[in-house]
């Protein structure tokens, strides 16, 4: 057996895959993944574990409906917008503002 490593809401994990599992190991992070992350950007649930709970049962719910209708599994959720980019802050480019600023009474920052 294997190791695949994979990231869940933003955590990594390293789990065991069976030879030949890759596939069918990825969907499913994919789709706890999503669910996951579906449920925590709804913003009513902060806590990891009981967003964990909230998506297993979500999945466990779709599968059961699956077999009792012995339809076609329900597609996965669609992904997340992309993250914002992060903000960058330019302090020296600040602070020679601000001195610019003060300087004509006489105050510099240190």
């Amino acid at each position: 057996m294997k190791q695949m490593e994979v990231s869940i809401m933003g955590q990594i994990y390293l789990l065991a895959c069976p030879e030949g599992g890759d596939a069918v190991l990825a969907e499913a992070v994919t789709r706890v993944d999503r669910e996951m992350c579906a449920i925590r950007d709804a913003g009513r649930v902060k806590a990891r574990e009981r967003i964990a709970v909230l998506a297993a049962l979500n999945i466990a719910y779709a599968l059961s409906e699956l077999r009792h209708s012995g339809g076609t599994p329900m597609p996965l959720p669609p992904p997340p917008p992309p993250a914002p980019p992060p903000i960058t802050i330019d302090v020296d480019s600040l602070v020679r503002r601000i001195e610019a600023s003060l300087g004509a009474e006489g105050m510099k920052l240190e």
